[in-house]
């Protein structure tokens, strides 16, 4: 039961600012244009805050294990290319397919991740989640923007491609934070303070606009693309993710780190990647609603077997 409270702890807050926004947008009766309008202000806003503070102030001295970077970045990449491999084939529809990739492999791991760890090792051991955490989600985000950039209409421009990846929001987030943590200054305190808030509050905002798009007829109209992807988030990639680790002699904290990474719902940020960059929006807006709800029962199942069979 322990490991239940601490996934249904973890997930609680989630649901919580999503149904904030749903209830907001049922009262305040918003329509397409308002919605859109507060997704591009997270998209081209704090998105980008939020990934220059994940850069400019993070500790890069915890960056010691090799091995365990090394997997995490080479397990994600594994996921990513077989769910490519396999929904280019099976899936037709462009829009449908950059969003199914992003859905399947990209996890809410900074989120729910970090905490799990501590609520099973206990406060000492967040460093090690907290190193993936500087390599996970830019690795994340290049992915991301790589395949929402190239599924965008069709086009199959390969310098169309790399020019949306180089000139989206959140990596030049990300490049402008590596920049300016290499200057010999400091950013004045007033900018620092406000840049950590804007990162603080990106979350949030994210699900409370992800809660008011809600829509529960788009849901049923496509019930089983949205089984399918929740099962495969939920179930298949942290499968392959976590086989692959166990058979690479991770145990104890380092394969609880790895598990972290992988067994948490979609990620938040998918959804407006998603809906920003003409890819299916409400397919991706579904899933992190239905596997941050069903992710509580999931992650404790995860948690459960990994302990019973001794490797945690």
């Amino acid at each position: 039961m322990s490991s239940f409270s601490v996934a249904a702890g973890a997930v609680a807050p989630l649901m919580f600012f999503m149904v904030l926004g749903f209830c907001v947008s049922q009262k305040a009766h918003f329509d397409g244009t308002a919605i859109a309008n507060f997704n591009k202000l997270v998209f081209k806003v704090f998105l980008p805050a939020n990934m220059f503070s994940a850069v400019y102030f993070s500790d890069i001295s915890k960056v010691l294990d090799p091995r365990l970077i090394s997997y995490g970045a080479g397990g994600i990449l594994a996921v990513y290319l077989l769910t490519y491999f396999f929904v280019v084939r099976l899936v037709r529809d462009d829009r449908k397919r950059g969003a199914i990739i992003q859905i399947v492999y990209r996890s809410n791991f900074v989120i729910l991740g970090v905490p799990l760890v501590e609520n099973i090792y206990g406060p000492e051991a967040v460093n090690m989640p907290l190193m993936l955490v500087t390599i996970i989600p830019p690795l994340y985000n290049v992915l991301a923007v790589f395949t929402l950039e190239k599924f965008r209409g069709g086009r199959m421009d390969w310098r169309h491609v790399l020019r949306g990846v180089l000139t989206n929001p959140m990596i030049l987030g990300a490049l402008i934070g590596g920049l300016v943590k290499l200057l010999p200054f400091p950013l004045p305190d007033f900018l620092a303070k406000a840049l950590k808030e804007m990162a603080v509050g990106t979350t949030p905002l994210s699900l409370i606009v992800l809660g008011a798009s809600f829509n529960f007829e788009s849901a049923v109209g496509e019930i089983r693309t949205l089984l399918v992807c929740i099962l495969s988030r939920l179930v298949l990639a942290p499968a392959v993710f976590l086989a692959g680790a166990v058979l690479c002699g991770f145990r104890g904290l380092e394969l609880a780190t790895l598990m972290c990474v992988t067994i948490t719902p979609c990620a938040v940020a998918s959804y407006t990647m998603a809906q920003q960059m003409d890819s299916d929006g409400e397919l991706t807006g579904n899933c992190v609603v239905f596997t941050s709800a069903l992710s509580c029962v999931t992650m404790f199942l995860w948690i459960f077997c990994v302990k019973a069979l001794g490797l945690i």
